[in-house]
């Protein structure tokens, strides 16, 4: 079994579509990236690639390469799915954790898990999805962006 952890952060911008977890929500502001700025995927990303010891998403995708420019980040995780399998793992299970003091996220977790666990290719019960606020404190309390964090186990 290999453990890994991922962590992502993103500021928020005017305008534009909020994705987590491959869902798009009804904010007025977005993720400020090259992708789709799912910060929730790309600590997921991270990760799956750290368990299976294949570096990070910055090395598979670089963000100084136009042909990652506004991808859907479903799309990075299915690929990052495929580099892990054809090392031999597949994923047991995956826990996330989204930080955001907005916009509600509770609404939308299941969706996020349903996503998630599709291009895992896992079943349901293997992801689980959380998230919490910072009370107000530091940059997420002050609203300025959302950071992630991720772990999961993957089995030979």
């Amino acid at each position: 079994m290999r453990i890994g952890q991922g962590f992502d952060v993103h500021a928020f911008q005017d305008g534009g579509s909020l994705v987590l977890g491959g869902v798009k929500i009804p904010y007025a502001r977005s993720m400020a990236a090259h992708s789709d700025g799912d910060v929730l995927l790309h600590a997921l990303c991270d990760a799956l690639l750290g368990a299976a010891t294949l570096g990070d998403i910055g090395r598979h995708f670089p963000d100084s390469d136009p042909a990652w420019a506004g991808i859907d980040s479903r799309e990075l995780l299915r690929q990052v799915v495929s580099k892990v399998q054809a090392n031999g793992f597949r994923v047991s299970n995956a826990d996330l954790v989204l930080v955001a003091q907005a916009p509600r996220l509770a609404p939308h977790i299941e969706a996020m898990c349903e996503h998630i666990s599709a291009d895992l290719q896992v079943n349901r019960g293997r992801v689980n999805v959380k998230a919490t606020t910072t009370e107000h404190l530091g940059f997420t309390g002050r609203e300025e962006g959302i950071a992630a964090f991720a772990v999961v186990l993957l089995d030979e």
